[in-house]
Order: structure tokens, then sequence, then C-alpha cells
């Protein structure tokens, strides 16, 4: 097999730029919504879809962005996805009103679409030696662990001297690098036996996804109120109608034979599995530190580095250690000993709680990255080269699902547990509608002691901050149950697959097996 050169190489690390850029523009805007606010008075309820219009348009697109990269060419889509994210990051930049920003998020959304199943699909085809392949995908990893890290950092520098939108033009020069760059380092590949897509099952993979995420994130945020479960049944009515009709099209927009392959299936359980454990963490770290620690969001930012710092470690520790170990024995225990820092996390407390919560976010980040970087090498390892660019998406639309079950579960149980203990702890003296404030979330408790006397005002943020953090407890502690129970899921799912001692067996050799980026046994 081929080994990857220079040219290679430098290519992978425009891909990586463009996959920092994508994940800064999921956390960045949080900082300058205060900013945002004050200069386009958006309504509450335009200010949700400002935030969150971005996260739910990539999650909607990602199969059909996947799989037209597929047919048309993935340097071509992502190419195409590069000039859009820049040209709607210009749009967002300068919106003059709350209804241009929200269409320009959910262009940036449309076009950050392109980015994970292009860039994954290309290093499929650009680092063909299993190897290689497993530590470009390690980096990959570690691109968007960066991004999500130094978007607050970067975005709360430009805001010490510059207007709200400057955040978003973080994006254009790595954007222009990669025009002028891409087509002279990344190599051009397309499916040649591919058909024209069908536009009917590209409309109802949108429609489901769109509106199972979207029914989830409500939950989180009203509860089981009927307008979010009625999203969610209608979005599986919907996906149930497109796995219906792909399995009648001679030419399908998603190939369900993939979740055939066992190691494709087992692989993506365990990711979305993964995704769903790790993602509610940081939902409430962040608030934590905020609204419980009272620091400002550039220390917020700063006190997470060492989970992002032990993160990118385990995820370049996995491609040395899958040379030695079975990958299911480098996730199992990667995951127990995420298990056991999530069981750190709920000796958190709401008075000093720093050194114990930056100790256990790192020890939950080093033992489950390597599970990252393994699950999507095998998921792309297992495809056709031909159908790269949709098991990546497939891949990238299970950690979005993984993220919006993590909120309305996890989310939803936090929250419960607040409402439940902040209820006792507001003095009687608080006026009724502060008090029913103070009760929805900590951040309403917050603004609520802005505006009271003290001591009220002290009584009720600590009632608030104690409540708070036995929310975060409690997620915490299921967080550790999920990941014990994901262990035995990667443990069994996954052990028919050994350490890549040797390269692995071309396709051709396995009998129309998985292609898998680490070696199964034969026969």
């Amino acid at each position: 097999v081929p080994r990857a050169g220079r040219r290679e190489w430098i290519g992978l690390a425009v891909l990586l730029l463009a996959c920092l850029v994508y994940a800064m523009d999921l956390t960045v805007l949080q900082l300058a919504l205060p900013q945002l606010s004050e200069d386009l008075e958006p309504s509450s309820v335009q200010l949700l879809w400002i935030a969150d219009i971005y996260g739910f348009m990539v999650a909607g697109a990602l199969i059909i962005m996947g799989t037209l990269g597929d047919r048309v060419g993935r340097r071509r889509m992502l190419l195409i996805g590069a000039a859009a994210f820049a040209l709607a990051s210009l749009f967002a930049a300068f919106s003059t009103s709350a209804e241009m920003l929200i269409a320009a998020r959910a262009l940036l959304g449309i076009a950050g679409a392109t980015v994970a199943p292009s860039t994954l699909s290309l290093i499929r085809n650009m680092f063909l030696d299993d190897h290689q392949r497993t530590f470009a995908i390690g980096l990959w990893i570690t691109a968007y662990s960066l991004g999500g890290a130094v978007g607050p950092l970067l975005g709360g520098l430009l805001l010490e001297f510059f207007w709200w939108g400057s955040v978003f033009l973080l994006a254009l020069p790595v954007m222009a690098l990669l025009l002028v760059l891409g087509p002279l380092l990344l190599p051009e590949f397309s499916d040649p036996k591919a058909g024209r897509p069908d536009l009917l099952s590209a409309a109802l993979s949108l429609v489901a996804v769109l509106a199972i995420v979207y029914g989830l994130k409500q939950v989180a945020q009203d509860g089981l109120e009927w307008v979010p479960i009625a999203a969610v049944a209608g979005g599986l009515a919907v996906g149930y109608a497109f796995v219906r009709r792909q399995g009648r099209l001679a030419d399908p927009l998603i190939d369900l034979s993939l979740f055939r392959r066992p190691t494709f299936s087992a692989s993506l359980a365990v990711y979305t599995l993964g995704i769903l454990v790790f993602f509610a963490a940081f939902f409430f770290i962040y608030q934590y530190l905020q609204l419980v620690l009272d620091l400002s969001p550039l220390m917020a930012g700063v006190w997470t580095l060492p989970s992002f710092g032990a993160f990118i470690v385990g995820s370049m520790l996995a491609p040395a250690l899958v040379r030695r170990v079975r990958p299911a024995f480098i996730m199992a225990p990667g995951l127990v000993i995420g298990a056991l820092g999530f069981l750190l996390l709920t000796q958190v407390q709401a008075d000093a709680g720093l050194p114990v919560l930056v100790s256990a976010t790192a020890i939950a980040s080093l033992g489950m990255a390597p599970l990252f970087t393994l699950t999507n090498d095998l998921i792309i390892g297992c495809a056709p080269p031909e159908k790269a660019g949709a098991a990546s998406a497939i891949s990238e639309t299970g950690a979005e699902l993984g993220g919006a079950l993590s909120i309305a579960l996890l989310g939803t149980l936090g929250t419960a547990v607040y409402r439940t203990q902040v209820d006792d702890g507001i003095p009687a003296g608080v006026p009724a509608e502060e008090a029913d404030a103070a009760r929805d979330t900590i951040g309403g408790a917050v603004a609520v002691g802005e505006q009271l006397p003290q001591p009220l005002a002290t009584q009720v943020l600590e009632a608030a901050r104690e409540a708070f953090t036995q929310g975060l407890q409690a997620a915490a502690l299921v967080s550790a149950v999920i990941a014990a129970a994901t262990a035995a899921v990667a443990a069994l799912g996954l052990r028919h697959l050994r350490a890549r001692r040797e390269p692995a067996p071309a396709p051709a050799q396995m009998g129309g097996a998985c292609a898998p980026a680490v070696a199964e046994p034969q026969g």
C-alpha cells in the first residue's frame, strides 16, 4: 500500500484548519451574545434561533452534503462549502437585524455541513496506509477539540477591541487559504458509478434530522411538552419513510448495506453513545464556571484548557496503542476511566469546586478521547472508498444526534434537579415573578439576584448555586453509568478486531467484507 508523502501531509494541515474554524463557529458566538443583544435587540425566541440555527442546519444537511461529495467530487464539495462559508461569515459579521443574522447563521450551517464529511472522506483517499490514516484521523479529531477550546479565547480577545461581528471574520483567512491551496494539494475523488441524487430522499433526511434534533433540544428547554414530543415523533416517522425509500431505490442516498457490517454498526453506536456522555458534561461545566463560581467567560475558557489538552493527548495516543492492543481493549478501559472522571465530578461543591472540576474533566477527556479517533477510523475504513463521504456523514449525524440526546436526557435531568432543589431556598420576601424566574434556570436566578436588595439577593444566589451544583452532580452520575455501559458495548461489539501489528489486507483479499482500518480475523 503506498504511503502518503509531503504533499498529503501539507494537504491534511489545510483540511485541519477548516475543521478548526468549523468547530470554533459552534462556540465563539456564545461570548458575543450580550453585545449582539444590545445592538440588534432580538426577542428571546430570536436569540435562541441565533444561537441554535447553525447546529440545526449542520445536523440536517450532513447526509445530503456527504452523499453529494461522493457524487460530484469531495474536493469540489469542500471548496464550494469553503466559499459559501466565507460569504456567509461576511453576511453574519455585518448583519443589521436579528432576522438577517439568523439567515446568515443558517447559511453558515449548510456550508459547514460540507466540512466534516468532505475532510474525513478525503483523508480516506489521501492516506491509504492504515497506520498513517489512524494518525491523520487523530489529528482530525484534535482539530475539532482545539477549535472548541480556542474559540471562546479568540472570541473573547476580539470582543475586547472590536464589535460582536468580528468573531465571524476569523473564518475568512482560513477559508481563503483552503480555496487557494485546496486545488493544488487535495486529490479529487467521486464515485464513477453514482447516479443522480434523489431529491425526495434528500428532503426526507433533512426533515427527519431537523425535527428530531429540534424536538430533543426543546425537551431540554421546556420539558415533555406536546410540541417537542410531536417533533420527535414526526421526525422518526419521516426517518422511517426515508429508510424504506432507500431500500427501494437502485441508487439510494444512503447505502443501507453499510449497517449490515458489524464493525460499522458497532463503531457508530459506540461513537454516538460516547458523544452523548461527553457533550452533557461541558453543557453544565461552562454554566458552573460562570454562574456558580462567577468567572468571566474568558477565565471559564482558560480553566477548560486542561481538559482539552488531555483530550488531545488521548487522541494522539490512540494510533500508537492500536499497534499493540485490540481497539475494543483501548476503548472499553478508556470509557471506564471516563466513568471514573464523571464519578469524581459528582464531588464538585458550590463554594470550592474548581480543582475537583478541572481534575475530573481532564481524567474523563483523557480516557474517552481514543474512542473518537478509533471509531471514526473504523467507520470510514469499513465503508467502500466510493461510499466514504456517505459513511462520514452518517458518523457526523450520529454525533449530532448524540449531542441532542445528551442535552435532552442529561440536560433535562440536571434542570429537573435544579428546579426541585432551588424551591426551598428562595426566601419568602422575593416577589412572585422574580421567584419564578429564579426557579426556572440558574441564569434567571443570577439576573434576579442583581435586582434584589441584600440579603435577599445573597440567599437566592446561594440557593440557586447549590441547586445547580446538585443538578450537575446528578448528570455526572448518570454519565458515569452510561460510560460504563458503553464500555461493555465496545468490548462486546468490537472484540473481533485485532491489534494492527501487520498491514491490513486489501479489500479484494477480504472477500467483500469490511475494509477496516484495523485488521479483522479471517475466516
